[in-house]
């Protein structure tokens, strides 16, 4: 550091464009024009070193000053803010229907720009590593920016002396000279506790002080969207936070999603209520929608926590915690999580029966075979020696492009390709295409028949699962953001020299906001001590040059 050396004798920073003891400017550092004697003092961050406009030589200076520039991180601000709204365009995968093809539901849905969307993953972009990088780059140009700024005013408000150069005072905006002998300082000590001052003395010359702390207003602001900042980043680390979505179907035992293997859920019963289609208020909604309008659903479920460590292909050895009931805004809470009522499934298949017969006679049997959908097995053996062997299995069946898919894994439209084995025999199956009002035989010269004979169905119930841990830190981001609005705005840092000198006094004054509210005070301060009002410079320049623009 090349240090600069005050004529007082204080040793300054490199970059300090004022005086640390002093106040006294430095030169070469002001970057004053020809009529420097009528300009103003630069009192921003009260003319302290900052490390942003003094060093640019390395690679760790060039990415200091970059992120310390308020513009860059304006422009963070504003792209992120695009981005974001990029995101509502269409819907986050997270709230299309549970079960659908995020791949060709926006394509689906919203034509070719859906499909666009879907490409360049923004239907996942709030959890996209970019989107993150983003936030992260604002969090370090928050605390760059911050710390750039707030350590040298902190160091420089700190040490800041009663008794100021000469220059200091003449070019603060608000100075004033007072030719008189019979100044009484005291009755002005007096005024200025009065009216909430910090008053110190060095040699007869003053300085008084109040409300510093606004000053720091906006750092209480930047700890504030530093901490927001970092509790948005914590929703994606799944010990902070967790929002998953599950499908429970009566009678089923399944685990709750985002609790690792800890804890599950089954569903014992679901409940649906819906209004009277003779109810007035509901009838014209009925009619519209030509369904009934559902009054309440819930979940009757038993909740269980696993003993056991997770060991792939054991079963679990549960313990029972609780009996509990899922309600629109009545949750499940168990432990952290907060299970959510939030869909349903009505008459979802559970199971199917078939039985063999020819193919010229329905009222022959060969035996029956159940398939459970949720886990069918891939052999059936039939009384009469008959093999049925599932080649194939389709949930939720459909054509496209001539060849049966499955546009979900849930057992909506359940269809099957069999093969069907002659008792004793293993090769030349049959093979059958049997589904809900299908049974095709594609050779057309099959003996045997697939026939659907019975089925039972079952409700489903969608429980949203969710912890949330960051939303305390959040929120006291939030408090402390608007802790430091309020400290910056409605306050403001007055400060006041009083300097004697032979023939009477100067006096001057800075404030970094309300001028008006300042000369006020001031005026309240010199009341009864003999000291005349001082001037608003600034005024009086804006008004020299105002004329000056008029006579020309």
């Amino acid at each position: 550091m090349n240090n600069i050396i005050c004529e007082c004798g204080h040793e300054n920073p490199e970059g300090a464009v004022l005086c640390e003891s002093c106040g006294k400017p430095i030169e070469e550092n002001q970057h004053l024009d020809g009529n420097d004697e009528k300009q103003l003092l630069n009192m921003r961050y009260d003319g302290s070193a900052r490390r942003s406009k003094t060093y640019n030589r390395t690679i760790v200076d060039k990415i200091w000053n970059f992120f310390s520039s308020v513009k860059v991180g304006i422009w963070l601000i504003v792209t992120t803010l695009i981005a974001s709204a990029l995101g509502t365009v269409f819907p986050q995968e997270m709230y299309i229907p549970p079960g659908s093809n995020p791949a060709t539901h926006y394509r689906d849905q919203y034509g070719i720009l859906g499909q666009i969307y879907y490409q360049l993953g923004f239907h996942n972009l709030y959890s996209s590593w970019w989107y993150m990088l983003l936030l992260a780059l604002i969090g370090i140009s928050i605390v760059i920016a911050s710390l750039d700024r707030f350590i040298p005013l902190y160091k420089i408000l700190k040490t800041q002396k009663p008794k100021r150069h000469d220059t200091f005072l003449k070019k603060q905006r608000v100075f004033g000279q007072t030719v008189s002998k019979s100044v009484n300082t005291e009755r002005l000590r007096k005024n200025l506790k009065k009216q909430r001052f910090k008053v110190r003395e060095e040699d007869g010359s003053l300085l008084a002080e109040k409300n510093r702390f606004s000053r720091w207003g906006p750092y209480v602001n930047h700890i504030g969207l530093i901490i927001f900042l970092l509790g948005t980043l914590l929703r994606f680390v799944p010990a902070f936070f967790v929002d998953e979505f599950i499908w429970v179907r009566e009678g089923e035992t399944k685990v709750i999603t985002g609790t690792e293997g800890k804890y599950y859920i089954e569903n014992k019963d679901f409940i649906l209520e819906t209004y009277d289609e003779n109810d007035e208020r509901f009838k014209e909604a009925i009619q519209r929608n030509g369904q009934p309008v559902p009054k309440t659903y819930q979940t009757n479920a038993v909740l269980y926590e696993r003993t056991d460590d997770i060991v792939v292909g054991k079963e679990p050895e549960l313990k029972k915690i609780k009996e509990d009931e899922a309600r629109v805004n009545h949750p499940i809470k168990i432990d952290n999580f907060t299970l959510y009522q939030a869909s349903y499934q009505q008459n979802e298949f559970h199971n199917m029966t078939f039985k063999l017969h020819d193919t010229d006679n329905e009222d022959t049997s060969y035996g029956e075979f159940t398939i459970d959908l949720s886990d069918p097995e891939g052999e059936y053996e039939l009384d009469s020696g008959h093999r049925i062997v599932l080649d194939s299995y389709f949930p939720e069946y459909t054509l496209r492009d001539g060849e049966p898919v499955s546009q979900s894994k849930f057992p909506k439209n359940p269809a099957f390709v069999f093969n069907v084995y002659e008792p004793g025999e293993d090769s030349d199956p049959e093979v059958s295409f049997a589904g809900i009002g299908a049974n095709i035989d594609p050779t057309g010269e099959n003996d045997y028949k697939v026939g659907l004979v019975d089925f039972d169905v079952r409700d489903v119930t969608g429980l949203t699962v969710r912890k949330d841990y960051t939303l305390p830190i959040i929120a006291l981001g939030g408090a402390i953001f608007m802790i430091g609005v309020i400290q910056g705005m409605y306050w403001n840092h007055r400060r006041i020299w009083v300097k004697p000198k032979e023939d009477g006094v100067w006096i001057a004054g800075h404030t970094n906001k309300n001028w008006v509210a300042l000369r006020r005070e001031i005026d309240k301060v010199i009341e009864g001590t003999g000291i005349e009002p001082p001037i608003d410079q600034q005024e009086i320049k804006e008004t020299n040059n105002s004329g000056y623009k008029e006579g020309k």
